[in-house]
């Protein structure tokens, strides 16, 4: 009797590599959600801002505080969950004082509008002042340089 070999049986190896495509693909649309509704998520309030020659300020981690005040003289807060939602004088110092404990280095502006009385902008600035805002900064466009 003639001895035949058994057949070698090879087992076959599991693949242990990752297929990365479909993780590839969801981060792209992430990406192109994000583009597209980043400069949606800026101010909520549309102020007429006047224009004048200044240079850009460095940004910093913290986000601003920023207070709007519009052509009727309505106070309105960026960090609020609804920004366009105009805020009386108490609730507005009320508000920038527990912003300025959660973030004491934030800095604070003013986004006056062009048109807006020169006396409520003065008067978001006193009710900063009150709230123990020392420094603010106003929130100005660039000048439009006309090219001949």
């Amino acid at each position: 009797m003639a001895m035949h070999p058994s057949p070698v049986r090879y087992r076959k190896k599991r693949l242990a590599e990752i297929n990365v495509v479909p993780y590839i693909d969801v981060m792209l649309v992430l990406l192109v959600i994000f583009m597209i509704t980043a400069p949606l998520l800026t101010e909520g309030v549309n102020v007429n801002l006047p224009q004048a020659a200044t240079k850009a300020l460095e940004q910093t981690d913290d986000k601003p505080i920023v207070v709007s005040v519009d052509v009727k003289g309505a106070f309105y807060l960026n960090t609020e969950t609804s920004p366009e939602t105009p805020l009386d004088a108490n609730t507005l110092v009320n508000r920038i004082v527990a912003m300025r404990r959660l973030h004491p280095k934030s800095a604070v502006y003013v986004r006056g509008d062009e048109d807006a009385s020169y006396g409520q902008v003065i008067t978001v600035m006193a009710l900063l002042q009150k709230a123990g805002v020392n420094n603010v900064g106003l929130i100005t466009r660039p000048i439009k340089v006309s090219s001949k």
